[in-house]
């Protein structure tokens, strides 16, 4: 029998180029999004292309009940999820004073309180099975404090360290955990975000997401507990144990400012 990826945010950007992935290698897919339309037309393709089965979920994963009414309705149809993808995730632009505390409470629901409920269900039944595996998808700037993103940084650096902690406490079970810490990447993130404008963007060096998506697939199926594409990525996140924090934050800020 195929085995079984779940992949959240999968209607676009990384999840959707890891869904590309997955389904090309013969996995069945669990596609969870708030684009309903978008993930018909996906479970669609890869039915009709690639021979695999694909469960469509049309959820917004930070509303409070969604991760376990997904898992339920698995367990119900008899979907055993050998892979989690913990994909799905946002980010804010603009000084802390300034932004609304409503985007940023959603923001932490998604990017940490959904990806942990989400893990705490669907990883015991993998460590039963002594098989398995969870890819959180962190960032780069995760090994930063992030002025003029405060709030998505520290989200960020949460899942990062969480991961690194699962990690640990499952070696020898047979379940992997991996984080992906992608750097700037071509998807809709920086329109979401606000983030168009700063000079971090403006400068360049953005990679495909064709790109992180392969790096990422291969490390994940390969075991890999840490995934960062790109050598430039590598260096970036060297430098902070070379700086004192305070200069390290400055440099952030001066990125993360707009270019008027």
């Amino acid at each position: 029998m195929n085995k079984t990826v779940l992949i959240t945010g999968a209607s676009g950007g990384i999840g959707k180029a890891l869904a590309d992935r997955f389904a090309k290698d013969g996995y069945n897919l669990v596609l969870v999004a708030r684009s309903g339309d978008k993930l018909a037309e996906l479970a669609k393709d890869y039915q009709e292309r690639y021979r695999v089965h694909a469960t469509v979920f049309t959820e917004d994963v930070a509303l409070p009940g969604v991760a376990e009414k997904i898992y339920a309705e698995l367990k119900e149809k008899g979907i055993a999820v050998d892979y989690l993808v913990n994909n799905a995730g946002f980010g804010l632009h603009g000084a802390f004073l300034e932004t609304p505390l409503e985007q940023e409470t959603n923001m932490i629901d998604v990017n940490i309180k959904a990806l942990t409920v989400t893990t705490k269900l669907f990883l015991p039944d993998m460590v039963k099975r002594g098989q398995g595996g969870v890819m959180n998808v962190a960032s780069v700037v995760a090994f930063f404090p992030g002025p003029l993103m405060s709030v998505y940084y520290a989200t960020k650096a949460y899942v990062l360290s969480f991961t690194e902690a699962l990690g640990n406490e499952l070696s020898g079970t047979g379940v992997t955990v991996t984080a992906l810490c992608p750097g700037l990447t071509a998807t809709g993130f920086v329109d979401r975000s606000g983030m168009g404008a700063s000079k971090l963007f403006q400068r360049g060096g953005i990679m495909e997401v064709g790109q992180v998506a392969d790096e990422a697939y291969q490390g994940f199926i390969g075991g890999k507990t840490f995934i960062m594409p790109g050598a430039r990525n590598r260096f970036i996140t060297f430098l902070p144990r070379l700086l004192p924090r305070k200069l390290v934050a400055r440099v952030v800020s001066t990125q993360n400012r707009t270019e008027h």
